[in-house]
């Protein structure tokens, strides 16, 4: 079984996007520049390109809130990664299928969407996207390691990846640091 991984791109001051997320502006005011990395297509990108080609090619399953599924689901055009996605509602919703995977709505259980996800990705990893998402699955211990791309940029505003955690604190184990001129990679295991 693969692990379960968080990942997220973040500016320094520790948003994953910026403020007013919605239907026009999904990443929020501003937040598209967290993602500018992985669209670089100059040779400073390269290094970038390869991080973002590993990371993707280890994904098995992706595990998403109904928040991130809504105002993602226009801009992606389909699934986020070639891979099932399992959307956390409450909601009842039928299967839905696109061209390169199919999004299935669950429960809000959490235990529940992570055992359809792992089922899903046989020995590969699951993906976990959103910040609601990765605190939920971060706060009952079900994160295995956290990948963020810190990008050199300062939103002052917007949705924190870290917010709303328990009062536990959580320990972590750097196991990677990649940087290029646009991110740096940072790589943590969840110490248990």
């Amino acid at each position: 079984m693969g692990k379960v991984v968080l990942s997220a791109s973040m500016s320094l001051d520790g948003f994953m996007a910026g403020p007013d997320v919605g239907l026009e502006r999904p990443m929020g005011a501003g937040g598209e520049r967290l993602h500018e990395w992985l669209f670089d297509e100059s040779p400073d990108g390269k290094l970038d390109a390869e991080v973002a080609k590993d990371g993707s090619a280890a994904i098995g399953a992706v595990v998403i809130g109904r928040r991130t599924f809504d105002v993602g689901l226009a801009p992606w055009g389909d699934v986020p990664y070639p891979v099932p996605c399992f959307v956390l509602t409450h909601e009842s919703r039928d299967d839905l299928p696109m061209a390169s995977g199919t999004f299935t709505f669950v429960d809000g259980s959490l235990p529940s969407a992570l055992e359809h996800a792992q089922a899903a990705a046989g020995e590969r990893d699951v993906l976990l996207m959103g910040a609601s998402v990765g605190q939920q699955f971060l706060d009952v211990g079900l994160v295995d390691e956290i990948a963020i791309q810190l990008v050199p940029v300062l939103l002052g505003a917007g949705t924190r990846l870290f917010d709303h955690l328990g009062p536990e604190h959580i320990e972590l184990e750097r196991t990677a640091a990649i940087e290029s001129p646009h991110v740096t990679h940072l790589r943590f295991r969840v110490v248990r």
